[in-house]
């Protein structure tokens, strides 16, 4: 029983840093395509632009499909109305007829789309040709209130909405994965050990020589022709499990927010560190000064300040050779530091070649 326990034990060990193949990237081809479209939203309440042209040709465009004509130099007015452009991603092996989401965004100065219907407006590809047709009620998250007095309240963002299920896909996109003369497996980040162990991965699972690793990012793949067998094959590869490579040690720090995070392969040499604060408290205590009676003196206002330096002295914390990302905390919690001075830490550790680890300041 014990030794039971104990197997199982080493198998969620080594299990749990294990990583599938489909988690650290994509096969090549297998993308989503972008998918942008010029449309009017209609039954607003009020919100609506009716101060840009495009929106005016565009509901006579509209309505123009119906056989309604309105007379030259006559403007709708436009208040329930709104021109929009429309977001969607085209995922691939869509067919025509499957439904995507797609995502409607105010152009002009329209306050709010809520209630608002999107009239049906094409979708284009990068290559201009129309992949899908959306329309449909809007779903806005957001609300906008504006008062007689002038006064404004918004929540969240009342001029864009989204509309489930809004487009209909009308061409599909030919990825040629199925006639390629080989597949190629992209790695997410790019990494040369890692690269070398998908490669290792794949051939012990399929036989030998079938993966080679081209460069620390791709990994190509002799696979036989049709659909249906690299289909087959794409599933067995992505639900492989390997060890990741231990990633570069790096430091990064949000110079806006002071956010700082440092990965487990960083380590610190030999190096004292100390940290001092200087704070400078100045107390402003003006005093009244009244005049002598029967003087004719005026009441004054007489300045008064105290300032006081106190410096904060912190003893000095040592790092011994090799310290790991624990006993990087422990002494950070020790020196109670803010995230800014820590920076300033990290910086001068790193200039004095104590850091072992690339220094990212984004």
């Amino acid at each position: 029983m014990r030794a039971l326990l104990l197997f199982i034990a080493l198998f969620f060990s080594a299990s749990a840093h294990a990583e599938r193949i489909k988690d650290m990237g994509q096969f090549e081809g297998l993308r989503a395509n972008q998918l942008t479209g010029y449309g009017v939203v209609v039954g607003l309440a009020g919100t609506g632009d009716d101060s840009l042209d495009y929106a005016t040709q565009g509901v006579k465009g509209a309505i123009s499909r119906f056989g309604v004509n309105l007379p030259a130099g006559i403007n709708p007015a436009l208040k329930n109305a709104a021109a929009v452009v429309i977001t969607a991603e085209l995922p691939p092996f869509a067919k025509p007829g499957q439904r995507l989401d797609v995502t409607v965004s105010a152009l002009g100065k329209a306050k709010s789309l809520r209630g608002g219907t999107l009239v049906m407006a094409p979708l284009y590809g990068a290559d201009g040709q129309i992949y899908a047709m959306a329309q449909g009620n809007l779903v806005v998250g957001g609300l906008g209130v504006d008062a007689a007095d002038g006064s404004k309240l918004s929540v969240n963002i009342p001029s864009a909405g989204r509309i489930g299920s809004g487009a209909t896909v009308e061409r599909s996109v030919d990825t040629g994965f199925a006639q390629s003369p080989h597949l190629t497996f992209n790695l997410a980040q790019q990494d040369i050990s890692n690269a070398g162990l998908v490669a290792d991965a794949i051939n012990r699972q399929l036989g030998s020589d079938i993966a080679q690793a081209v460069d620390g990012a791709s990994i190509r793949i002799n696979a036989p022709t049709g659909g249906e067998t690299r289909i087959r094959m794409m599933g067995v590869i992505e639900n492989i499990e390997i060890k990741k490579a231990q990633p570069p040690a790096r430091v990064i720090v949000n110079a806006r927010t002071g956010t700082v995070v440092i990965n487990g392969a960083v380590r610190v040499g030999p190096a004292a560190v100390s940290h001092g604060k200087l704070t400078v408290k100045v107390d402003e205590n003006p005093t009244v000064v009244q005049p002598a009676p029967f003087s004719r003196g005026q009441t004054a206002l007489e300045p008064s300040s105290d300032i006081a330096i106190q410096e904060k002295t912190n003893p000095a914390y040592l790092w011994d050779k090799g310290a790991s990302l624990s006993d990087i905390v422990k002494a950070i919690n020790k020196l109670n530091v803010s995230p800014g001075d820590l920076v300033a830490i990290l910086e001068a550790l790193s200039q004095a070649g104590a850091l072992s680890a690339e220094l990212v300041v984004i």
